[in-house]
């Protein structure tokens, strides 16, 4: 509150010197013009030290004096205005100083873009790695998560004075989870309630788990009011970081939650952010502590948060050719999208156990649902990739996809959220948790970001996995299998065929000797229909566990 306090101070003490005039009127009584011009000062000081701390306390804005670039263009007119002589020059002077400080950060954003493509730009890769069909992936979709939490809130003491906050995905003791303080529901329960009593935590694997109410007395809240808030609290301790973002709750392994934020630090006059760490905050005590992005405390995921990464896909996609081809010509510009579930951006663990936030981009040109790439940003570090795709084949973007889903469920009112874009099989392709009009998770859609008439769903991921690896065989795309699966070779005897034509080509199913039936198309080997059982076999695939294996290849002895 000291920092406040002595900022308003200087700058109305200042302000008021520029505002009042100082040089007498030849014409009036000494006595009575400088006992007009004290009161006047006074009067002035006293009213500027007021508006000055009204502004700070309540806007939260960074005590910088570069914050005071409008105030000072308001203070030297009406200074200019009221003075005159030699002092009405000097303060026009000054007006005129002012007009061209504020132009220069009015007019900031016009030749700073290629210094922001430059912070934000992105190495560039083709694909992401195949992801492991064994693994089950993030994927119970925030509204649905919501809804449960909602549905549990008879778990919280004194349930009338709270309501459920922001979520936050995270992982915690090796498990993907949603974390979601629950906040006052309005000014007078803060008054009576004083203190939040804890959080929930739910699966952000499985979808059959329920959440739980984890009691954690917290004081600084963003639910809490004047100096309890906890993003006017982060102000007060570090009056002249520059910070970007909602505050945002995650848990140490055990249990014990902190708010976060990210800061960082203006481009140039005021205009763009690159984010340099974060204050961590004791929601109990208040305890606050800041950190460089290489310092970041373990447990926390989100280090970097999701407006930041939401701004840097702005800054990469529109400037690549600076400012006004962003507004006019639009070469080569790629339009972030908006589907993401924070901030257009979708927060999701990958197989090394981080956090990163995915965005796919399209083109700024209407009605075109074509991806022109997608993007992972690591949540601790802010380092970013940009994954061009398949530059051969054109790819559907999130918008698309979730197109498709509600064209496929039209009668029954069901919708698509969190479209994420994974490698499944070698495949480039959408997977989205479908919902009913209620929230309600009934399936997970997977669909070919090439091939979108190549679609499946089923009851958990890891079911509609299997069946996309099937409509993938099917559909004359291309298995080729997962991060963590094993190439094997196996020789032996058939024992039965299936055949089934998909298209132009024909999935062949078979059954070895060894029991363990194979899989294969006839686009990746096209004698393959010509299998039959007591054949000998020498067959190339991947061990993923599952009934029927990918092959990779198959020489049928007597054919080579």
């Amino acid at each position: 509150m000291g920092n406040i306090l002595l900022f308003s101070l200087i700058i109305g003490i200042a302000s008021a010197i520029i505002l009042v005039p100082i040089y007498k009127s030849k014409k009036s009584n000494k006595k009575e013009e400088k006992s007009l011009k004290i009161s006047a000062m006074i009067a002035a000081i006293v009213l500027l030290i007021l508006i000055m701390f009204a502004f700070y306390y309540l806007s939260n804005l960074d005590r910088n004096l570069s914050s005071l670039w409008l105030f000072v263009i308001i203070i030297t007119a009406g200074g200019a205005i009221l003075a005159s002589g030699k002092e009405r020059l000097i303060k026009a002077v000054l007006l005129v100083g002012s007009f061209i400080l504020g132009a220069y950060f009015l007019t900031a954003g016009l030749f700073n873009a290629d210094e922001k493509y430059e912070l934000a730009k992105m190495e560039e890769k083709v694909e992401i790695k195949p992801f492991d069909e064994k693994v089950t992936p993030a994927s119970v979709p925030p509204q649905f998560a919501r809804n449960k939490m909602r549905k549990a809130f008879g778990q919280v003491p004194n349930t009338s004075y709270y309501e459920l906050g922001n979520l936050q995905i995270q992982k915690v003791n090796g498990e993907y989870v949603y974390i979601a303080p629950v906040e006052f529901s309005g000014f007078f329960k803060w008054w009576n309630g004083e203190e939040i009593p804890g959080y929930f935590i739910l699966s952000a694997t499985d979808s059959t788990a329920n959440p739980k109410f984890i009691k954690e007395e917290m004081i600084y809240t963003p639910s809490s009011y004047f100096n309890k808030n906890i993003e006017r609290h982060i102000r007060m301790q570090y009056p002249k970081h520059i910070f970007y973002g909602d505050a945002y709750l995650e848990i140490d392994d055990e249990g014990k939650p902190y708010y976060i934020r990210s800061f960082g630090e203006f481009i140039s006059a005021r205009n763009g952010f690159t984010v340099k760490g974060l204050v961590v905050v004791d929601p109990k005590n208040g305890k606050t502590k800041a950190y460089h992005l290489a310092d970041v405390p373990e447990f926390i995921d989100g280090a970097v948060s999701p407006e930041v990464v939401s701004l840097q896909n702005s800054y990469f996609g529109n400037y690549v050719h600076g400012f006004w081809n962003s507004i006019f010509g639009k070469s080569d510009v790629k339009l972030p999208s908006d589907e993401g579930t924070v901030a257009n951006v979708t927060p999701i663990f990958y197989e090394d156990g981080d956090m990163y936030y995915f965005t796919d981009f399209t083109s700024p040109k209407e009605g075109v649902d074509s991806m022109l790439g997608y993007s992972l940003t690591n949540s601790r570090t802010g380092m970013a990739t940009y994954y061009t795709g398949n530059l051969e084949e054109s790819y559907m973007d999130s918008q698309g996809a979730l197109q498709i889903i509600e064209k496929k469920f039209i009668e029954k009112k069901w919708h698509g959220e969190m479209s994420v874009l994974y490698n499944f099989y070698g495949e480039a392709s959408w997977l989205t948790p479908v919902l009913d009009s209620n929230g309600f998770l009934q399936n997970y859609f997977i669909v070919s970001a090439a091939n979108p008439e190549i679609s499946v769903y089923g009851i958990t991921p890891n079911e509609a996995l299997k069946q996309y690896k099937t409509a993938l065989q099917r559909g004359g795309g291309t298995v080729d299998g997962s991060s963590k699966a094993e190439v094997k070779q196996i020789g032996g005897t058939v024992i039965r065929v299936y055949k089934e034509k998909a298209g132009d080509f024909t999935v062949v199913s078979f059954l070895l000797d060894n029991h363990q039936s194979y899989m294969i198309s006839s686009e990746k080997n096209p004698k393959s229909i010509y299998l039959k059982e007591g054949d000998k076999v020498n067959v190339t695939y991947l061990a993923t566990g599952e009934d029927f294996l990918p092959a990779k290849d198959l020489v049928i002895e007597g054919l080579e």
